[in-house]
């Protein structure tokens, strides 16, 4: 019973803290705990919880935001690292919210503990005496997950550590690196392992949160995109557009009104990391308080909002005028009179800063907002195909049919026809910038094609006036000092040796 009390207590840290241990624990608890459907589910939600711990500071949002062409950081307490590319190996482990502006290391500390996490559902959950249908559906979502965490790390760091197997050992924690094609091997098993136990639907209440058949197979056809597999890339985009399950909804802005979240969102968000400002306590990650005009309280960006993160003006710039996306950023703020007031009248940070309004919560619970975090939603995959499509066969009408759609929700006319294969690939990335800012995708489209260095280096204005610092070693994050010291079997990533 003892040692039962005890990983309760380790799950409870799990699910509660933001500063979690990484101590790998061993069979001496887990065996004897998982006995039952409620034990089973408490392990799933530590495994969940690991997605607010990722998108929850330096790793999963600001890393690949603040290193792109399109948001850049209030240049103050360093804040500036990932915009200037001054991070090294060196960087050690950040514990407040503001040190997390500086290094990665949180994204690859979080993704391993959230593959521990998914080992134990993988390794425990088939003995546990529970409804087989629950049964089998948990650990397709355990396989889902430790598939997701390592694309996360892979798409970050290049070679990453494959782990399949809990840690008994301090010394079973250690392990070297693989080479990227052996990662996304393991990546594609867990995905294929995962669809015939997931459940084909819509999320609802119950189910928001937790990855469906459409979703994984999602997952696989992002996943294909960036392995250049554009072969199996294209065929699970379409196995996803033509399930019918999900489409895209004729509002864009609706993907993003907090108050449609629970409705016409879930028709084309595939999967997110959720929130809920008013649970007790707070869930969800706290970034959307650092986007809008600081100081001002219950207005339409939130209660606690502190002017740290901002659009590029030149981004901003790029739109069409007529483009409906554009909606979503704004240089101005409504005051409490009903005024629009300039954001450079409050905030001298720069007179050309723009905000980004996806996640606004006029009702936010002080610096907890109740929006969606979308991570796969139907434009990503209409985008996939049409990239895929056109890798594979040039610009076909295929192709052009779904960039097309997205561009015609975003109110744009189609795009030009009897464009090079170059050309309309160059076009769909640029479409991706506009559909998915915000989203964390704009740096990993920037780096998977090798083309961040020319865009980094446009991206500038009078805070970041040169971002010439970039080098071709940036495509991929450095593997942390402190992981190396600790794990001899572990290697730098070739570029930072």
């Amino acid at each position: 019973m003892k040692k039962i009390l005890t990983y309760l207590l380790i799950i409870s840290v799990f699910i509660t803290s933001c500063e979690l241990d990484e101590t790998p624990y061993s069979a001496l608890f887990t065996d004897n705990y998982y006995s039952n459907a409620a034990e089973a589910e408490t392990a799933i939600n530590a495994a969940y919880s690991t997605l607010i711990d990722l998108y929850n500071g330096g790793g999963g949002w600001m890393a690949p935001e603040l290193c792109s062409d399109q948001m850049y950081p209030r240049n103050v307490v360093a804040r500036g690292t990932y915009t200037l590319f001054t991070y090294e190996p060196e960087y050690a482990a950040q514990t407040s919210f503001n040190r997390q502006f500086e290094s990665p290391i949180q994204l690859w500390q979080t993704a391993y503990r959230g593959i521990e996490r998914a080992n134990i559902i993988i390794e425990k959950i088939p003995a546990v005496r529970m409804d087989s249908i629950r049964r089998n559906e948990m650990l397709g979502e355990g396989y889902f997950l430790r598939a997701y965490f390592h694309w996360t790390l892979t798409k970050s760091f290049g070679d990453v550590i494959v782990k399949t197997k809990v840690s008994q050992t301090e010394a079973d924690a250690y392990n070297a690196s693989s080479p990227k094609a052996e990662v996304y091997k393991q990546i594609y098993a867990d995905l294929n392992a995962a669809v015939p136990l997931l459940k084909s639907y819509v999320a609802t209440s119950h189910t928001r949160g937790r990855p469906s058949k459409e979703v994984a197979i999602a997952l696989l056809a992002k996943v294909a995109l960036y392995n250049e597999d554009y072969a199996t890339a294209l065929s699970k985009a379409n196995e996803v557009i033509t399930s019918g399950k999900y489409q895209l909804i004729p509002e864009y802005k609706d993907i993003f009104d907090v108050t449609k979240k629970n409705g016409a969102a879930r028709q084309e968000i595939l999967w997110a990391v959720e929130s809920e400002a008013n649970s007790n306590p707070p869930r969800g990650p706290v970034f959307a308080y650092l986007m809008g005009p600081p100081g001002i309280p219950k207005l339409e960006y939130g209660a606690a909002v502190t002017g740290s993160v901002f659009v590029y003006y030149s981004f901003w710039q790029s739109f069409n005028r007529t483009d409906k996306r554009r909606a979503l950023l704004d240089t101005t703020y409504r005051a409490a009179n009903g005024t629009f007031v300039r954001q450079s009248a409050i905030t001298p940070i720069t007179p050309f800063g723009v905000y980004l309004k996806k996640y606004i919560d006029p009702n936010s619970n002080n610096g907890n907002y109740g929006n969606l975090l979308p991570i796969l939603r139907m434009a990503d995959i209409r985008l996939i195909a049409a990239e895929a499509e056109a890798r594979l066969n040039g610009a076909t009408a295929t192709a052009y049919q779904n960039i097309n759609l997205v561009r015609t929700r975003a109110g744009l006319p189609n795009l030009t026809t009897g464009l090079s294969k170059d050309a309309f690939i160059s076009a769909v990335l640029q479409e991706r910038s506009w559909e998915l800012f915000g989203e964390m995708d704009r740096w990993y489209d920037l780096s998977r094609t090798n083309t961040f260095i020319d865009a980094v280096k446009k991206a500038t204005n009078n805070v970041f006036p040169d971002r010439s610092g970039v080098q071709p070693k940036h495509r991929y994050f450095p593997i942390p000092r402190l992981e190396l010291n600790a794990n001899s079997k572990l290697q730098q990533n070739p570029d930072w040796r």
